[in-house]
């Protein structure tokens, strides 16, 4: 084990080093520009065409609200309270700076992963829209790039039991052990129960689940948040300094922080950002290929908002939570600096409401990377294989509520970039067809839009 745990570490270091930054920045700054900055300059418009899509138009499942809402759900998870502290503790204040940056870039290569999605799904042999990279890859490019597809798919499939399953099934066991005293092997139970309850119906309870159950719990958490920032107001002004000026200086030590270079602070800023907003990743676009859109840019613009509410909205609030209350120089780290900064602003009371939010978070996490590791799964074995995967996947949750998961976590993150790799390279090679919808929209005032999903047809 322990030399397996080498192995993994060192490709670890490989796959989130240089390449990997240079990739996902990279690609999302190439794909802003190509865009000319639509993503960000046209957010205003995402927004009204999300609540104008509570009601499906077109072909698919789910409507594009709830489309959203099972990305949002895959996203907003441990990642927003326990990777941004993470982040924090070990690239210092700055790391927030580079995960806005990461996201920045990040709306611009979820609005192209969306439009390829829809562009590119396929019908399976159950009637229902399949897509994302494995798709947009298989009928986008020419044979010799069908392997990357593959590659994907496996990644994906392997990749969604640790970020999707383990690894927050294990947050969720633990913060209510330590919080409410609560038995880890009950925690597994019940997640069981209530997962099965769900991922059992599909894609349109997973929809209708989230649809509900992610706009209560990211509100609930944003006013809780908002509340630890108003509590410490005069420190805010000091907090976002230290972000801006630790983003391009070194971090000194001071309390319990050890101190951390810019190395540090780009790397777990980066880092931690995808793995929060999952922008590049390719996983966000297998659910937005079952939406009931007008067509591509439609849902392009609403998948694009994922990235900017994960990470612009939720991560800010936490991460400047923790700085401005001080707790980051305490030398805690993951959900317990969060927890500590709350329950420092709100004695008796912020504590519980993280160990509360993380346990609602964590569980739609596993709602979404059910769909999406199912659906990796599809692509490589077919539709015989979705119902074994999902009892696979029911099974796996009292595993990770109750073991050490020190692995898992590196497993996880080492296959999350390992997943991003052959997406960022098909969005890169498909570019020129989402600028040239991109553009073909806007030119016709949203009019030209064609629904997409007819590759396999």
């Amino acid at each position: 084990m322990e030399a397996l745990n080498s192995i993994v570490g060192a490709i670890n270091g490989v796959v989130w080093g240089p390449l990997m930054l240079v990739l996902i920045l990279g690609v999302g700054f190439f794909l802003q520009v190509g865009l000319k900055f639509m993503p960000i300059l046209r957010v205003g418009t995402g927004f009204k065409l999300l609540f104008a899509g509570r009601e499906g138009q077109g072909d698919g499942q789910i409507s594009p609200f709830n489309a959203l809402m099972t990305s949002l759900s895959a996203t907003i998870g441990t990642g927003n309270i326990a990777g941004v502290a993470t982040a924090v503790f070990l690239g210092g204040p700055g790391a927030l700076f580079w995960m806005w940056m990461t996201a920045l870039v990040g709306m611009a290569t979820k609005y192209a992963e969306a439009v390829c999605a829809v562009k590119y799904r396929e019908k399976d042999e159950l009637g229902n829209f399949v897509g994302g990279p494995m798709y947009y890859i298989k009928n986008g490019l020419s044979a010799n790039w069908h392997w990357l597809g593959w590659a994907f798919a496996l990644f994906g499939a392997v990749a969604a039991f640790g970020i999707g399953n383990g690894v927050q099934a294990n947050g969720v066991a633990q913060v209510l052990d330590s919080n409410f005293g609560v038995n880890t092997s009950v925690t597994g139970i019940v997640l069981m129960v209530l997962t099965a309850g769900v991922i059992l119906g599909g894609i349109t309870r997973i929809g209708a689940v989230a649809g509900k159950l992610v706009p209560f719990m990211a509100v609930a958490y944003i006013l809780a948040g908002l509340l630890v920032l108003l509590i410490n107001i005069g420190a805010i002004g000091d907090a976002l300094g230290l972000v801006f000026t630790y983003a391009f200086t070194p971090s000194a030590a001071e309390g319990g922080f050890a101190g951390a270079a810019v190395w540090a602070a780009i790397r777990f800023g980066v880092a931690r950002g995808v793995f929060s907003n999952e922008a590049g990743l390719g996983s966000a676009p297998i659910a937005h290929a079952a939406a009931e859109t007008k067509g591509p840019v439609n849902q392009g613009l609403i998948a694009m908002l994922g990235t900017f509410i994960d990470t612009i909205i939720v991560c800010s609030i936490t991460g400047l939570a923790i700085i401005s209350s001080g707790a980051w120089t305490s030398g805690e780290s993951g959900a317990a600096l969060t927890r500590l900064a709350f329950e420092t602003s709100l004695p008796g009371f912020g504590g519980h409401l993280i160990a509360i939010a993380l346990s609602i978070f964590a569980f739609t996490t596993i709602l979404g990377w059910s769909f999406y590791g199912e659906k990796c799964v599809e692509f490589l074995l077919g539709v015989k294989s979705l119902m074994p995967y999902r009892v696979l996947w029911i099974i796996a949750i009292y595993f990770g509520a109750t073991a050490d998961l020190g692995f898992v976590w590196l497993l996880a993150d080492t296959l999350n970039a390992m997943m991003a790799i052959p997406n960022l390279i098909a969005l890169a090679l498909l570019s020129p067809i989402v600028f040239k919808l991109t553009k073909e929209f806007f030119a016709s005032d949203g009019k030209s839009e064609e629904p997409g999903g007819t590759a396999a047809e």
